[in-house]
């Protein structure tokens, strides 16, 4: 599944849009790599996203097309 579409269904970023332009602005790092929008998401990446002082550090632990609100947060796992 693309980085965007993952980061929008585990609810992690609200919209795919927004979640593409913090992939095109390097605010999105995967396994310690800037990484683009289309970068393919697998269990066991970690994730990190920047929300301006704040960062996010995430490791995948399943991958899904869809999740209901209320499963999203168990497609990861929060490390820090």
């Amino acid at each position: 599944m693309r980085l965007d579409k993952y980061l929008k269904v585990s609810r992690i970023i609200k919209r795919r849009t927004v979640a593409n332009d913090a992939c095109d602005a390097a605010h999105v790092t995967v396994n310690d790599k800037p990484a683009k929008a289309s970068y393919d998401v697998k269990e066991g990446d970690v994730i990190c996203v920047s929300f301006g002082q704040r960062t996010l550090k995430v490791r995948v632990l399943d991958v899904r097309e869809h999740a209901a609100k209320a499963d999203a947060s168990s497609l990861y796992e929060v490390i820090e």
